[in-house]
């Protein structure tokens, strides 16, 4: 009789070696088939540490493992990151300043640092917050006059991707002749730490391939958005005509082109009607009245309409947010690199509408087109009930990964201002399923009416179920003197910005996660809220948290 030589007959390491090239559900999908084989997966650190990943949506980065760290403690330290969320403990407090006499068209925070953009006084700023020892901070101030390369240019917009260190502006010459209405749009890619020339990028200044208008025709420019991601950068125009509007996206790869040859066009009511996203480095979102999924990995033509998706009611405003963690394979800024950065196929997009909605997508709906009905409209009832989750917008929302932040308004204080309340929603599939006694698990659908935004009249009641994990934070937000305006999250801290009523004062609370195992000097488990941003002299507060813990298990 010949010896058996099935799988489970082999060697521990070569079992684990073989599973660790199937996916996150096929492995899932084999502990299951036999006790040997959960075994063999619960014996083993790496097979747990795909399965982690994959369950908070994220993506391990290439050359980045310590190899002083084993993988067991790796493991254990991704968990307690995510665990973190719920057990904040908040009393240390330091303060920074901002910019003075700026009225921010555009602010983000990114890797511990704010970046403020001033359209009308032609200002920008890079300030760092509460930087971690080992991370290399930079500190920018661009004066009027010196962020947009052409004096007298009609400045559009500004993007700032602090992962490959590097400033784009886009900005409109107009015809210097006076004899025509004819203006040029640019791009200026410039290295954001030293306003040097990108050493990745094909040359410092891109270019319109395609005219926005012919030349008998009167058009201004009304406005624009700029985005980018990876290789690729995009510009959305709105072009003004007498009895119409039209808007052109034109999409380069500028670590290889100075022009443009991926161009979208059409005719729009409003330039608020419409807006884009990237979705990794070949995909592009267009939200408008509907979704309309392209491919751009061919960027020598069109880009490729893969799907459209029926929204269940027309939009007079939208706006689509989707942060996305781009990590260089050579970062320039940052001595030390993530391991892990954000999965965009498993992540989650935030539509606004005018109405007051906030539509939560995840956005494993646009790689896993199987089934449904490629380039066709897709109607709402066949994609959006069970990939979508509707939040009536009654505050501020921020979206990072596959958490929601929500200041959700609860009332006012004695003298008037508004009083928030702090809900915090994990949809990453470890949090839904398995906790630690820690917060509320919604997994029955929820209803809302949704509205004509023309005529204001009721339309239909929309029932969405995407599932999550909530916990509220037990303190309002907000006082007598200061209202909440904003928050964001940054991978281990949530922010908060809070304005005085009667002084010229910003406050930025900076929330630290407290971890069980730190590693390095990074990781500082007695950090929490800061009051960082003071322009006056203000007495600082204090904000409690309870310590909690939550556990995660991964289920399909």
């Amino acid at each position: 009789m010949k010896p058996n030589a099935g799988f489970l007959s082999l060697a521990e390491e070569l079992q684990f070696n073989i599973l660790s090239f199937l996916s996150c559900r096929d492995i899932l999908r084999c502990t299951s088939v036999c006790k040997a084989l959960r075994q063999t997966y619960m014996s083993s650190s790496e097979l747990q540490y795909i399965v982690e990943l994959n369950g908070q949506g994220l993506l391990h980065v290439p050359n980045t493992d310590d190899v002083n760290i084993p993988i067991s403690k790796r493991l254990q330290l991704l968990r307690d990151k995510a665990h973190a969320w719920f057990k904040v403990n908040a009393h240390s407090f330091e303060t920074v300043s901002l910019p003075k006499n700026m009225n921010y068209d555009k602010q983000f925070i990114v890797d511990g640092h704010i970046y403020l953009w001033d359209k009308e006084e032609d200002m920008a700023a890079i300030v760092p917050i509460l930087p971690k020892p080992s991370q290399k901070t930079i500190k920018r101030d661009w004066s009027p006059g010196t962020l947009f390369p052409v004096p007298d240019s009609d400045n559009l917009d500004v993007f700032m991707d602090p992962a490959q260190n590097m400033i784009a502006t886009a900005y409109a010459v107009p015809d210097s002749s006076l004899q025509s209405n004819e203006e040029t749009i640019y791009i200026d890619i410039r290295v954001l730490d030293n306003d040097g020339v990108h050493p990745h990028a094909a040359g410092r200044t891109l270019f319109l391939s395609v005219p926005p208008a012919s030349k008998d025709k009167f058009f201004v420019t009304e406005s624009a958005k700029l985005k980018g991601f990876g290789r690729h950068i995009a510009l959305l125009c709105f072009f003004l005509y007498p009895d119409r509007r039209m808007w052109q996206l034109h999409i380069w790869d500028w670590q290889h082109s100075t022009t443009s040859n991926s161009v979208l066009s059409d005719m729009s009511l409003s330039p608020h009607r419409i807006d884009f996203c990237f979705l990794g480095n070949n995909r592009l979102l267009v939200v408008a009245n509907d979704l309309k999924l392209y491919s751009i990995e061919d960027m020598s033509q069109t880009p490729q309409l893969l799907a459209c998706f029926l929204m269940p009611v027309p939009f007079q405003d939208v706006r689509c947010f989707l942060p996305i963690d781009h990590i260089d394979s050579s970062p320039m800024i940052y001595a030390q690199q993530a391991m892990y950065t954000s999965d965009p196929q498993n992540q989650l997009l935030c539509i606004i509408t005018e109405a007051g909605r906030a539509y939560i997508i995840s956005t494993r709906l646009f790689f896993n087109l199987d089934g449904m009905a490629v380039a066709m409209p897709i109607p709402w009832e066949r994609w959006g009930p069970s990939n979508t989750r509707i939040f009536e917008l009654s505050g501020i929302i921020h979206v990072s990964g596959n958490r929601v932040l929500q200041a959700v308004i609860e009332g006012q204080s004695a003298s008037g201002p508004l009083k928030h309340t702090l809900h915090i929603m994990d949809f990453s599939p470890l949090a839904v399923t398995n906790r630690r006694g820690l917060g509320r698990v919604v997994q029955e659908p929820s209803s809302t009416t949704d509205f004509d935004e023309w005529t204001g009249r009721p339309v239909k009641s929309l029932t969405t179920s995407l599932p999550y994990v909530e916990i509220i934070w037990d303190r309002k937000l907000g006082s007598a003197e200061s209202e909440l305006t904003d928050v964001w999250v940054d991978k281990d801290r949530i922010y908060l910005v809070n304005e005085k009523w009667d002084h010229d004062v910003i406050y930025i609370y900076a929330v630290a996660l407290p971890y069980d195992i730190p590693s390095g000097d990074d990781y500082h488990p007695s950090w929490a809220l800061a009051p960082l941003v003071d322009r006056s002299n203000v007495q600082k507060e204090s904000m409690s948290i309870s310590r909690q813990s939550l556990h995660w298990k991964f289920r399909y």
